[in-house]
């Protein structure tokens, strides 16, 4: 009898030693394991809009249609456009006339200078002989005079060419920049043309479509979402009591709720800041600390970044931003991988 009641008591302690272990084991994985069934497919989405304002004159994709970048999808009615452009283009045509016209007068103003200013030196000269002549011999008085009132007079128009010549140069810079002017606004009115047609930034997915054939869009005001096929990504939202056992590197086995399909990634990043609702920021920029303490405090979850490997993507799978996923990191992967 008492080997039999030996027995019995050491199986019934072997039996919950061990399910003591097992319930530790299940403990340390739901608390430290580095896992989570909070995880969602996120994607990088574009909000396209127009960046000039018009009637739609055409829509040339349907709701959910793959698009690849460059693409034309939408397009404003381009006749506004256009006559801007022209007009641009006349005017720039005028500017270049009058620089062309301001070029001509400038060298007219130069040979005019060049003149006066032999006018001048022959008219000085001329004066210079004269005075150098003794009176009364071969040069009178009034002739003397009157060599130096023609040299003064040569002098007066020498400075009346240089101030001409000034505004003939200044007029000229203003042609050169209203030739400038010009031009930009012939860039301008072809950017404004150009930008009638609303091309994909990226291939991707247009969804959520939110014009017709004779809508008036206004310039920055978003008509449609394109969902970057290639900017699938994926949020694991961990408990703050796993952080420790998972790093920037490890690799990421992703399950998805839609018929368990499974994924390979990586973690990519972890989120250093998350919002404290228990303390927000009271009068005065002061601390509002709430006074009630809740015993039970539930872990924080903080958001991990894991980016998805597309070579492991299921040829024909369709990967929609917004599914739900369990995460499961490898703990020190990525120091096997280094």
């Amino acid at each position: 009898m008492k080997t039999a009641s030996l027995i019995r008591l050491a199986l019934t302690v072997t039996i919950v030693f061990v399910a003591a272990l097992i319930g530790y084991a299940f403990w340390h994985h739901y608390m430290y394991s580095p896992w989570t069934r909070d995880g969602r497919i996120r994607a990088e989405v574009v909000q396209l809009a127009p960046d000039v304002a018009g009637f739609v004159s055409e829509l040339r994709v349907e709701d959910n249609q793959f698009v690849r970048k460059g693409d034309v999808l939408m397009v404003i009615d381009p006749e506004r456009y256009r006559l801007a452009l022209e007009q641009a283009q006349a005017n720039l045509a005028a500017a270049q006339a009058s620089e062309r016209a301001s070029e001509a007068n400038m060298a007219a103003a130069k040979a005019a200078l060049a003149s006066r200013g032999t006018e001048y030196r022959n008219a000085q000269a001329q004066a210079q002989r004269r005075l150098q002549v003794p009176l009364g011999t071969v040069v009178s008085d009034e002739s003397r005079s009157n060599a130096v009132s023609a040299a003064k007079v040569a002098e007066a128009n020498l400075h009346q060419s240089e101030a001409a010549q000034q505004q003939v140069e200044a007029a000229h810079e203003q042609a050169l920049a209203a030739v400038a002017q010009a031009e930009v606004a012939v860039k301008k009115a072809q950017l404004d043309l150009d930008r009638t047609e609303l091309r994909a930034p990226v291939d991707g997915y247009v969804t959520n479509v939110l014009v017709r054939v004779g809508d008036y869009a206004s310039a920055g005001a978003p008509r449609m979402a394109l969902v970057d096929s290639h900017g699938f990504y994926l949020y694991g939202y961990f408990e703050e009591t796993k952080l420790p056992y998972l790093h920037v590197g490890d690799a990421v086995d992703v399950r998805l709720l839609a018929d368990g399909i499974r994924l390979k990634g990586k973690v990519v990043g972890i989120a250093r800041g998350i919002a404290d609702r228990d303390n927000p920021s009271g009068a005065g920029l002061l601390a509002n600390v709430n006074p009630v303490f809740n015993w039970v405090r539930l872990a924080q979850r903080v958001p991990v970044r894991i980016a998805i490997d597309p070579a492991q993507m299921p040829a024909g799978m369709a990967l929609v931003a917004g599914m739900t996923a369990t995460v499961v990191v490898e703990p020190g992967s990525a120091d096997h991988a280094r």
